[in-house]
């Protein structure tokens, strides 16, 4: 059975290609998805679209992933956030685990271990 069956997914990065291929691989598990290619987008979809995840880019036009994080954790009932980016900085990582973020993966992040993380949070999140 497909991981993320029933789930829904947004993905926000400005690449389109990395957008793409994390929407196939996630569609590959079962789940909806939700697409935004910049922070206020972000910000709309996760208010609109109640996702169940968020794969939150670090680096975006119009607000940056911290803000857009800022702007989910707000939430009455905010999704799980895993944050991916090129950003090796220890700063930042602190600063976004410090903001609510459950995961921080680096770039390039294999598609298998970024299920790998999703699948995992969002089980624990339903056992909670």
């Amino acid at each position: 059975m497909p991981r993320l069956d029933g789930f829904t997914i947004l993905i926000v990065d400005d690449d389109e290609d990395i957008l793409a291929s994390m929407e196939l691989a996630m569609r590959a598990e079962g789940a909806n998805t939700l697409t935004a290619e910049d922070g206020t987008e972000a910000v709309s979809e996760c208010t609109n679209g109640s996702p169940d995840a968020v794969i939150l880019d670090m680096m975006l036009p119009k607000r940056s992933g911290f803000l857009v994080l800022e702007e989910i954790q707000a939430l009455p009932e905010p999704p799980i956030v895993v944050m991916v980016t090129a950003n090796e900085g220890k700063r930042h990582m602190a600063y976004a685990t410090a903001l609510g973020v459950q995961a921080y993966l680096i770039k390039p992040v294999g598609l298998d271990r970024l299920i790998d993380t999703v699948s995992s949070l969002l089980e624990k999140k339903e056992d909670s």
